[in-house]
């Protein structure tokens, strides 16, 4: 054991920062989910704060805001999901049929571009792009002869905004692990298609799409397991008094009450039974690949 610890000790020593952050960041703070079970004073601390068992727990799963900001948080990841998941899969089978290279490489750098960028610059561009008085959008609804309005501000758009920006931001990243699975692609399985007479449609659904599939399950395991967290810094940029009722989700939420309110166990407890339920959703994700006959997480 010690052999193959020195024998590879380069290796581990690259993989030590990765290790330290999330022990840090990630697991030091589990403990802090105890105030769940407290009425958590600050100026007390948590170790003499008084135990109250579940009382918290009851008291948000009775809270009248706790069914509002599950239902916006399930039903902006599902949208995402749907909508933004086959996006990344699409643009890779793309790219890979590209043979002029400099065009590809010309066109993943726009795609990665946009991950770059955060989301406080791509809220200001929205702001402008999408403003009723000066913006592109409100110049487009002149010009069809409709009273420019607040897309931003609309109940009935906001959602769509949020995953349209979300998909524009991100698909081009998760491309590069689908061109980076579909290297490892036989290309001998494209020449023996081609002598049967596989058309291109007929190589991708039956060459392309099962060779990346373990890849595929995974990321989407491991997006189910990801369902409650929608995206705190995108809802908290783009978010407004108007459309707050429609895009208040659990982090958010947890932001507001439990930062600027001061109501620590009471945001803990529901931070918490957001945790349970991304472990048990990528669990049951995990079982389903595997009954599937697919690898899943391990």
């Amino acid at each position: 054991m010690l052999q193959l610890l020195l024998r590879d000790k380069n290796l581990y020593f690259m993989l030590l920062p990765g290790l330290v952050y999330f022990i840090v960041f990630r697991y030091f703070p589990m403990a802090g989910l105890i105030i769940a079970f407290k009425d958590y004073d600050i100026f007390k601390g948590i170790q003499d704060s008084p135990w109250v068992g579940l009382d918290i727990f009851r008291e948000v799963f009775s809270s009248s805001d706790f069914k509002d900001i599950l239902f916006n948080t399930l039903l902006i990841s599902f949208y995402k999901l749907i909508f933004g998941f086959p996006v990344p899969i699409l643009l890779a089978l793309l790219l890979n049929e590209i043979r002029f290279r400099f065009f590809q490489r010309l066109s993943q750098t726009i795609l990665y571009l946009p991950h770059f960028i955060s989301w406080v610059v791509i809220g200001g561009i929205m702001l402008t792009l999408l403003s009723p008085n000066y913006g592109i959008a409100g110049d487009i609804m002149r010009l069809f002869g409709v009273e420019p309005f607040n897309l931003l501000g609309s109940r009935d758009y906001f959602r769509s905004i949020l995953v349209v920006s979300d998909i524009w931001r991100n698909a081009g990243w998760g491309t590069i692990i689908y061109l980076a699975a579909l290297t490892q692609v036989d290309p001998t399985l494209y020449e023996a298609a081609v002598v049967d007479g596989a058309n291109k449609w007929k190589q991708t659904w039956h060459i392309t799409l099962p060779s990346i599939a373990p890849v595929i399950i995974l990321l989407l395991i491991l997006d189910i397991g990801r369902i409650m967290n929608v995206g705190f810094e995108q809802i908290l940029i783009l978010q407004n008094p108007l459309v707050r009722d429609i895009s208040d989700v659990f982090e958010t939420y947890v932001y507001r009450v439990g930062i600027q309110r001061g109501e620590y166990s009471f945001t803990a407890a529901l931070d918490f039974f957001k945790s349970v339920v991304s472990a048990v959703l990528i669990i049951s994700a995990h079982r389903i690949s595997k009954r599937l006959g697919q690898e899943g997480l391990l």
